[in-house]
């Protein structure tokens, strides 16, 4: 055999193995489909749930808007000992705006007792 015969032979072998490879690849099963049902089942899920829990949020906020009444939700306060400078400026600020001790004690999250100190502090 010549040199030419065996470079024909191995090309007309390798095109028909494409070919086969070709048809075999039609009739084998998609794996990307199935991913992407998963992924799309997956974020139709997350959505309801979003939108289930800010359904409930609303019902939830007109709920304390029917009773008049915020929740109580608990203000932290620092001891006098520990109010750094910048709440110190913060409260002094507030009060030469002309705010009271209550609405500066609700700003700053210190107690009255606090701001009335840093107050009379100035004095």
């Amino acid at each position: 055999m010549k040199r030419s015969e065996i470079l024909d032979s191995l090309i007309f072998f390798l095109l028909g193995l494409s070919i086969l490879l070709f048809f075999i690849s039609f009739f084998q099963k998609d794996r990307t489909s199935k991913v992407e049902k998963d992924v799309e089942e997956l974020s139709l899920n997350l959505y309801q749930e979003t939108y289930q829990l800010k359904k409930r949020m609303k019902v939830l906020e007109e709920e304390f808007m029917i009773d008049g009444q915020a929740p109580h939700l608990p203000t932290f306060s620092t001891p006098p000992h520990e109010i750094n400078a910048i709440l110190k400026n913060q409260v002094i600020a507030l009060h030469k705006q002309g705010l009271n001790v209550e609405q500066i004690s609700k700003q700053s999250a210190l107690s009255v007792s606090e701001v009335q100190k840093i107050i009379l502090q100035l004095s």
